[in-house]
């Protein structure tokens, strides 16, 4: 009883009743999506996606727009720069993201450094405060979560031939290019969605964390996703209810807790046993699916 009170009584409150339906739906769609960015690794492009949409934040503050569109035409924007300069074989993908991110970035603290009334709050932006979704928030998480799983659904087997071999998604003459920027539009979609909830700072980790430990546990890409979402909503739950009752900041509690997950995953190694036979058995530590 006292557990079941433990559970409940935070859900007196309406605040936390929306942080929960919140971290939930972060804890879902940023594991799955983020299950293709471990598969190409592409990490360190969510991470710089997510510090790129920072202008479009303050310059939606500015001009009285909602954050959320501001960081959304940001974001979308930011993702098409990187895929058409790294589209020039001169200029390698990651020194594209590198550009894009130092730029956007450098531009968002130059504006938000004249806005001294906004100036403040930067720990809001960098870091998420679940705990102060409005009703508003909420339902452009859900819409904008959903609309990502949905795609994710609909072209699940061409991501996964592009996650596993680029070239043979050329072979089989799919539209290369056009699921490049799809992925990155989704992404940017996933970032604005989550950014209420962990932040740009700790973005990364709600998008890479669980599908790593994930790729530990599971040897295909559906059940990855399964594992890894499970995984996300249990590590944001639990950290909700962590930084309810110790009064710390939700986002990086959240973050902390799927961190320990991971760590004592990757220390217990529960593949350990069985890796010489499924090497022998396979070309790699996954396996596509269907």
């Amino acid at each position: 009883m006292e557990i079941l009170a433990w559970l409940l009584d935070p859900l007196r409150f309406p605040f936390m009743v929306r942080a929960l339906v919140a971290a939930v739906t972060v804890g879902i769609v940023c594991p799955v999506l983020g299950t293709f960015l471990v598969l190409q690794g592409m990490a360190f492009f969510g991470d710089a996606l997510a510090h790129a949409i920072l202008p479009g934040i303050v310059l939606a503050f500015l001009v009285g727009w909602p954050l959320a569109l501001g960081a959304l035409l940001f974001g979308l924007a930011s993702a098409v720069a990187i895929g058409v300069i790294s589209e020039r074989e001169e200029i390698r993908e990651d020194t594209a993201i590198g550009i894009v991110f130092a730029g956007s970035f450098a531009l968002g603290v130059a504006l938000l450094s004249t806005v001294r009334s906004y100036a403040t709050d930067l720990a809001h932006i960098l870091f998420g405060n679940v705990l102060g979704v409005s009703d508003d928030d909420l339902r452009l998480i859900v819409v904008l979560g959903i609309l990502v799983l949905l795609l994710v659904v609909l072209f699940y087997k061409e991501l996964l031939v592009m996650a596993f071999d680029p070239i043979l998604a050329v072979v089989l003459r799919l539209p290369v290019r056009g699921l490049r920027y799809l992925l990155l539009v989704m992404l940017a979609i996933t970032i604005v969605a989550s950014l209420q909830t962990v932040g740009l700072a700790l973005m990364i980790a709600m998008l890479v964390t669980p599908a790593s430990t994930a790729s530990l546990l599971a040897r295909r890409v559906p059940s990855m996703m399964a594992v890894a979402a499970a995984l996300g909503v249990a590590s944001n739950v639990v950290g909700l209810y962590i930084s309810f009752y110790l009064d710390v900041a939700s986002g990086p509690t959240m973050v902390l807790v799927a961190t320990a997950v991971f760590l004592g995953v990757f220390a217990a190694d529960p593949r350990r046993r069985r890796r010489e036979v499924h090497a022998a058995m396979s070309p790699g530590p996954l396996a596509p699916g269907r």
